[in-house]
């Protein structure tokens, strides 16, 4: 077994259970430093016992190099697959789905460059995956200013050709400001492929400020879809759901054909079940997304699968049944 594959797929499996960023990052980092050394250096060290010799090789992760180098399946790897729960079945949902419109790297508050979360996508079966990292606001979350957005165009473009045929689309999840305008320049969300709009502050402010606030974000006509609506946290202590006219925001969403994201994250599941239900009623577009910070959380898109099912979603009103070129087209209509 190739011990860098040994090494990446611990860390996929890792993030896939929600286990600690740092036990992750001992696995990805390892495979860097693995990454940096020939065949016969790599081979020399192991024969040797000096792998805990080179910075960021300690004793777990010397050992599933050592396994996969002499050809035997990595005891950490197997206790990682047998361990934890199953991602839950998406059916036929997950099946049509084709990219994942919500996802993050370490140019925000992700954990892993943007190649790598975009061959684990490939490696998921994907044909594609938007690029939303976080706008220059949120500043906890590393957000991008205008100048490393723009950068960050350039990298995705040098990445296309050499990943084609899957393709990264470009885009950005915008922090709505307290008035419901967006965080970044007009003419740079205008270059964008997608915009994902959110809010992560003063998500307990009055029910008619709120409403108000999404009603003239879903408005804007370079958003696409309105990610994770009422910002609540169902583990942990928990988030209560930010209040808002549901039926307003819904038809504002319906009016300027903004889908409603499932967001997936276990820890969110949002919108609860009562509002998904009455989106779907209204007949909203939706879009099933992962809210991605790490290559294995690309693989959370069941839980919203599993969730849109329940609740009647039609595939064929779930953005992310389309391909690249339609979605792009979708979303940029102008």
């Amino acid at each position: 077994m190739d011990p860098l594959y040994a090494l990446r797929q611990i860390a996929f499996h890792l993030e896939r259970a929600g286990e600690p960023t740092y036990r992750v990052q001992a696995f990805r980092k390892a495979a860097k430093v693995i990454g940096e050394l020939t065949e016969d250096e790599l081979a020399q060290r192991v024969k040797a016992g000096t792998l805990t010799a080179l910075s960021g090789i300690g004793k777990a992760t010397a050992g599933v190099v050592a396994d996969a180098v002499a050809g035997r399946d990595p005891a950490y790897l197997t206790k990682v697959l047998q361990g934890g729960d199953p991602v839950p079945d998406g059916g036929d949902l997950q099946k049509a789905l084709r990219g994942d419109c919500h996802t993050h790297s370490d140019w925000s508050d992700g954990g892993s460059p943007i190649a790598e979360m975009a061959v684990a996508a490939r490696d998921l079966g994907h044909e594609w995956m938007v690029l939303t990292d976080h706008s220059p606001r949120l500043t906890v979350a590393n957000g991008l200013s205008p100048d490393r957005l723009r950068a960050q165009l350039d990298v995705v473009a040098a990445l296309n050709e050499r990943l084609a045929p899957f393709r990264i689309l470009s885009g950005i999840e915008v922090d709505i400001h307290l008035d419901g305008s967006l965080d970044q320049e007009p003419d740079l969300l205008d270059d964008l492929d997608f915009v994902v709009a959110s809010v992560h502050s003063k998500l307990r402010m009055p029910k008619p400020e709120m409403t108000a606030r999404l009603l003239a974000a879903v408005s804007h006509p370079r958003v696409n879809v309105l990610g994770h609506c009422t910002g609540r946290l169902v583990t942990g202590r928990g988030r209560p759901e930010s209040e808002f006219d549901a039926e307003q925001v819904f038809q504002a969403c319906l009016d300027n054909d903004v889908a409603v994201e499932i967001n997936a994250r276990p820890e969110r599941l949002d919108p609860p079940r009562r509002l998904l239900d009455l989106a779907v009623e209204m007949g909203c577009r939706f879009a099933v997304d992962s809210d991605a910070h790490a290559p294995g959380q690309l693989s959370w898109q069941p839980y919203g699968c599993v969730r849109a099912i329940e609740c009647g979603v039609d595939a064929d009103d779930v953005v992310n049944t389309m391909t690249a070129d339609d979605l792009v087209a979708w979303a940029n209509p102008g």
